[in-house]
């Protein structure tokens, strides 16, 4: 904790995590927001789904497009002309009797006019940090972000229940407005300048590396939107124990990203990190219970920010500066991919075989990831050595 302090006061490093954090809350309470106020205002299921999948697919879809843009027209108006955009297309879903095509419509504008501030971010990242400390910063990252997902699930379903739906969204609206504005124009991201890339749109999936994160990452994701379905189903929806087990998956994700900020990275790794996942969504698919399963969970968390730390420092570790943006972007189309077919595949397990169906899902399809990390391993760089950091940039 002593090193992670040390880090925190380099120049700006503070502003710029707590910001990022502050601008990416609302990704934690967007997705239940936008079902309650869709399913309270058409009466049902099936179209809050239909809007919710096309935020969704919006956001897949644009994310590389946008991300690249960051290089093209500079930081700063990438940010706010997308940060407008997405804003204004809640606020209007939020206030105005819509139809359903409407809806799916500025569901998708929201979606794909999501600020890139991912991208922006950990393209920003190595500038701030010397690069024996950019792994440690990146599970710093990684680890906060689980607050994200801790508190944002739980504030959007109080403020729903005290205030509306349409009342929630602008709160959430508000939110993503000052915390964008906020990471915005800190002086930090204020002056970070991407160099604009040579090479064309997707020549960046060339990178064995890029392919490689993208492909278990997308599983990784892939396997807790598989649980998070299954737990639901094991406990009932709208169980409080569902919500503390899935709690208590995000902390063993948070303490997993801080230990593990002080460990190199090999070509190992990504693989027994994976294979902690594994080991942890494999107990879980062996027991019932709250307990056994806070445990499991647990055990699984402690892998699941070391696991995406160690695809932010790979893609810093081996993209050429000008292509991370886009690379960045990339990886987020991929976990959104696997999220929506894990949630899909654990929906299909969970009508056969109930909750542990679900979860047995989710223990295979982490499973594929550890096995592809272990075979294609020499596809990543061995960042336990500064040289080739530096070379690579």
């Amino acid at each position: 904790m002593r090193q992670f302090a040390d880090l925190l006061k380099l120049p700006g490093l503070a502003l710029v995590i707590t910001a990022q954090l502050l601008a990416r809350f609302p990704a934690g309470m967007y997705s239940l927001g936008i079902l309650m106020h869709v399913e309270h205002s058409q009466g049902n299921y099936t179209s809050a789904g239909l809007v919710l999948a096309a935020f969704s697919i919006g956001t897949a879809v644009a994310g590389p497009v946008v991300s690249r843009q960051l290089s093209r027209f500079g930081t700063m108006p990438v940010l706010l002309v997308t940060l407008i955009l997405a804003v204004s297309s809640v606020v209007i879903l939020a206030v105005v009797p819509l139809s359903l095509p409407a809806m799916m419509i500025l569901g998708a504008l929201g979606g794909a006019a999501t600020p890139p501030i991912i991208p922006a971010v950990r393209s920003l990242y190595p500038q701030l940090v010397p690069q024996n400390q950019l792994t440690r910063l990146f599970s710093l990252d990684a680890a906060l972000q689980e607050i994200i997902w801790v508190i944002g699930p739980v504030a959007i379903t109080l403020l729903v229940t005290l205030l509306g739906s349409s009342t929630a969204l602008l709160i959430v609206a508000t939110i993503q407005v000052v915390g964008g504005l906020i990471f915005t124009f800190a002086p930090h991201v204020r002056r970070l300048r991407i160099p604009a890339t040579s090479s064309g749109f997707g020549k960046v999936l060339r990178n064995s590396s890029v392919v490689l994160m993208f492909v278990t990452s997308m599983f990784l994701i892939g396997g807790f939107a598989a649980v998070e379905a299954a737990i639901v189903a094991s406990f009932g929806e709208g169980s409080l124990n569902a919500g503390l087990v899935l709690g208590i998956c995000s902390i063993g994700s948070l303490l997993g990203g801080l230990i593990s900020g002080q460990r190199p990275l090999t070509r190992w790794s990504m693989a027994l990190r994976l294979v902690v996942v594994t080991a942890g969504f494999g107990i879980a698919a062996a027991t019932s219970g709250f307990w056994a399963l806070s445990i499991a969970l647990f055990i699984a968390g402690l892998g699941c920010a070391p696991a995406l730390a160690a695809v932010s420092s790979v893609i810093a570790g081996s993209v050429d500066f000008s292509d991370t943006a886009e690379a960045y972007g990339w990886i987020g189309t991929g976990q959104l991919l696997g999220a929506s077919v894990g949630s899909a595949l654990a929906g299909v397990a969970i009508d056969h075989a109930g909750g542990q169906g679900g979860l047995l899902v989710s223990f295979g399809i982490v499973a594929v990831a550890a096995v592809i990390a272990a075979l294609f391993r020499r596809a990543q760089p061995d960042l336990s050595s500064l040289v080739e950091i530096i070379e690579a940039h």
